[in-house]
């Protein structure tokens, strides 16, 4: 994944959802751990949730941090992917980069 921040044309709240389904519907192992959601003056708004999810590649499960906010005017997305690897180095076979792909991925439609 080239960029961890981008803007999109959806709510919000669309935007989470179609996160979820490709995170958790879209996988075997995929599940959200938690989120927690900051409400502003008006429509603004501000989610952060932290998936995780089994890759064999790395040997382990990994987590993803997303937060979305509108409190720009647009829908921001930043996403990171982390946890994998093992001993010093943390060298997960690219899978972190994987995991956080998939967020660019499911929103790559509604990008702006």
């Amino acid at each position: 994944m080239e960029q961890n921040t981008f803007l999109v044309s959806l709510s919000v709240e669309e935007a989470a959802k179609k996160i979820h389904s490709a995170v958790v519907d879209g996988s075997i192992t995929g599940e959200l751990l938690d989120h927690y959601v900051v409400r502003g003056q008006g429509d603004e708004r501000c989610v952060v949730a932290v998936y995780e999810k089994h890759y064999w590649r790395a040997g382990n499960r990994l987590t993803l941090t997303v937060t979305i906010d509108n409190l720009s005017g647009h829908t921001r997305v930043h996403c990171i992917g982390g946890g994998g690897g093992e001993g010093l180095f943390r060298f997960d076979w690219g899978a972190a980069s994987s995991f956080s792909s998939l967020v660019f991925d499911c929103l790559q439609d509604d990008l702006l």
